[in-house]
């Protein structure tokens, strides 16, 4: 039996944040094609509803690029004509992904179509409600993009007009991927449409994978996007059950794109063939609760040694750190959670509050502090 190579954890640490695109030089002046290079390296954008700060879905490319047009992404994401190179569906989690992957997801969308995805209010419109479903179907085909609220003159009336119906079935109708989303109102509230006239015919044109071939090809860009990593977090990466991750797994280990290797305390490491190996990572970036890097905590613990949680669901006189707590990647480490607010009426980045890893502080404090001036004049605030 071949004896496996063994990874340490410092080498497993710098190869995933090669992997998510730290470490390289940011770019003077940003630009569309390098908002695209970030999306090569982590695959989606999650897409969050909390505001506090800046939208979840900025983030994770200010994080790696530094200061770059938000309207550049808008583009990309909810533009019109060529401009538009993203739509939104239910990848990790609700996510922005680029046109070329929803060939991948079609297999969810057939399920949610059966009424065996998605969640459980929602299935009914998959079968003893769908005419109801598709009622909502012809009204966008006719009259155009809607969104939730430009049906709520029927709200009150009984039946599938009440709001909360009309919400349910119009998700169903996104999970199954007869709609999408065309923009995103000031509150961002989403409008559908229907997918042919969001995603390019040349897209839809393209044949739908089987369930196995689409598996493989998610397995095989979550490891791209990990570099190194377990069963359980290439599968999580988009959701997948461990039964579709496992065929998907297996096969791509036997063609060579994962590499089966050792690191101490993980099991069933997987390498993919094409990481990089940094001997260096110098990084200074704060996170959002939803990059990937960090998304899966049990992962961040085990390569950073730092435990992270989100707080906004825990009552204020019980969270340990803050409310909208952003981690600081300092070189390779994680070393502090910052508690972070845009104070939008006073044009003022608020800190409130920093708690720094043991004997982090002395060696990163000043690279924190530029890095809240950085993000203060993105965000076009003062800086605390």
């Amino acid at each position: 039996m071949t004896q496996l190579e063994r990874i340490g954890l410092p080498l497993a640490r710098r190869i995933a944040l090669g992997a998510q695109g730290f470490g390289t030089r940011q770019p003077d002046s940003s630009k569309p094609a390098h908002l695209r290079r970030v999306l090569d390296h982590v695959q989606l954008f999650q897409i969050d509803s909390v505001n506090v700060l800046s939208r979840a879905h900025y983030l994770p490319a200010f994080s790696r690029l530094g200061a770059y047009e938000r309207t550049d992404l808008d583009r990309m994401a909810w533009g019109t004509g060529r401009a538009r190179k993203l739509f939104e569906y239910w990848a990790h989690e609700a996510s922005l992904l680029p046109f070329e992957m929803q060939p991948l997801l079609r297999w969810r969308m057939a399920q949610a179509d059966r009424g065996e995805a998605g969640w459980s209010g929602m299935r009914v419109y998959a079968q003893e409600r769908r005419a109801e479903a598709m009622a909502l179907l012809d009204r966008i085909r006719i009259d155009g993009p809607q969104a939730t609220s430009d049906f709520e003159t029927q709200k009150g009336q009984s039946g599938w007009w009440e709001w909360s119906d009309t919400k349910r079935a119009l998700e169903w109708l996104f999970w199954a991927g007869h709609i999408t989303t065309a923009t995103r109102r000031g509150n961002f509230e989403r409008v559908y449409d229907l997918t042919e006239r969001i995603i390019p015919a040349e897209v839809l044109a393209m044949p739908t994978p089987s369930e196995a071939d689409a598996h493989r090809a998610l397995i095989a860009r979550a490891a791209a996007a990990h570099g190194i990593a377990t069963g359980g977090e290439l599968r999580d990466y988009f959701r997948q059950s461990p039964e579709q991750a496992r065929a998907a797994i297996h096969s791509l280990a036997e063609e060579g794109v994962l590499v089966p290797v050792e690191v101490p305390g993980w099991r069933h490491a997987w390498l993919h063939r094409d990481a990089r190996r940094p001997r260096r990572i110098a990084a200074q970036a704060l996170l959002a609760p939803f990059d990937p890097l960090i998304w899966e905590r049990d992962r961040t613990e085990r390569l950073f040694g730092f435990h992270y949680r989100i707080e906004i669901y825990v009552p204020a006189g019980k969270r340990r750190h803050g409310y909208y707590v952003l981690p600081f990647l300092f070189g390779d480490r994680l070393v502090a959670r910052v508690d972070l607010k845009a104070d939008r009426q006073a044009s003022r980045l608020i800190v409130q509050s920093v708690h720094f890893e043991p004997d982090a502080r002395e060696e990163a404090a000043g690279a924190l502090e530029q890095e809240l001036a950085r993000m203060a004049g993105w965000l076009g605030l003062e800086s605390p």
